[in-house]
């Protein structure tokens, strides 16, 4: 049977083969990004709360533990702002004591400037928190935030936290074409660089299908030049396509358009196939629902998506 709140593992360029755990329901976010994969939030806070069942989602990974238990790092990410979750200091000793495999936190960074927040994920191995820009409107255009979040207070916050953690900080710094690419865009992410002093950066910018078109991802060439410009420590972690290859996760719609016509297929027979988040399967089965290019179709009790003829 498949698990409610976690997916994987799934091979992963940064954490090898991670387990991801979902410590917060579909699109409950601090941020409503542009280039998110998963499309818009639904519920734009920064309430601390537990959200979801903290049992529950313990009792899945210790089921997992139990009967496959290999992974490289348990992640705490996946559908939205997991630091959002106000029990995530106990979710993550939980973690640790049931396992020795390091946990990681995949952050927005956004509630770093609240003690709190900084204490829980103290307790974890490595924490990836996301970077985009020292200016305020920028930061607005690209994660269209919490209207209470400034820039300062989060630049801020990574610096408290950075000086607190004893873990790794491995920041993750979104590129995207016309709107954070700049040299002054660029200068100014360098210098906060310093000052957070990361043990790694890492440059990405946009290869899966984004909520709005307008963001666009920016070459590898482009990816280099900054790389270079920033200097030690930091890499390119974008995936692009390669010749003669198509990119994986900009046709993953096309591919389950392309699975549904050969035959009906639950959501389960998807991600068995795919190595992708739930979420992100049933976005693009809601798009093609959208278009009539399939349809949902029950049979022995079980939800199938079948191609429209015709």
């Amino acid at each position: 049977m498949r698990r409610k709140y976690i997916y994987g593992p799934v091979p992963s360029r940064r954490l090898g083969l991670s387990l991801g755990i979902d410590v917060i329901p579909y699109k409950v976010c601090s941020f409503n990004c542009i280039y998110c994969q998963l499309g818009h939030t639904t519920n734009l806070t920064t309430k601390l709360n537990e959200y979801t069942p903290v049992e529950d989602i313990l009792k899945d990974v210790l089921d997992f533990l139990k009967k496959d238990g290999k992974a490289d790092h348990l992640t705490l990410g996946g559908s939205g702002e997991p630091t959002l979750n106000s029990r995530i200091d106990y979710i993550i000793d939980t973690l640790k004591k049931m396992s020795k495999i390091p946990v990681t936190v995949l952050t927005n960074g956004s509630l770093l400037f609240i003690e709190k927040v900084r204490r829980a994920i103290s307790r974890s191995d490595i924490v990836l928190p996301t970077f985009s820009s020292v200016n305020q409107d920028t930061f607005v255009k690209i994660h269209r935030p919490y209207p209470t979040l400034k820039i300062e207070q989060i630049i801020k916050g990574l610096c408290d936290f950075r000086r607190e953690f004893p873990g790794r900080i491995w920041l993750e710094i979104m590129l995207i074409k016309d709107i954070n690419t700049t040299p002054e865009e660029i200068e100014g992410l360098r210098k906060v660089i310093k000052k957070i002093k990361p043990d790694r950066i890492h440059l990405n910018t946009v290869v899966r299908p984004p909520s709005e078109e307008y963001a666009r991802p920016i070459t590898i060439d482009e990816l280099q030049k900054i790389k270079e410009f920033i200097g030690e420590g930091c890499e390119v972690i974008a995936r692009f396509k390669k010749k003669g290859k198509t990119r994986y996760l900009e046709d993953t719609k096309n591919t389950i358009l392309g699975m549904i016509r050969r035959r009906p297929v639950t959501l389960d027979d998807i991600l068995d196939a795919l190595i992708i988040h739930r979420n992100e399967a049933l976005k693009y089965l809601d798009e093609l629902i959208a278009e009539k290019k399939i349809q949902i179709a029950e049979h022995g009790n079980k939800k199938y998506y079948e191609a429209v003829e015709g």
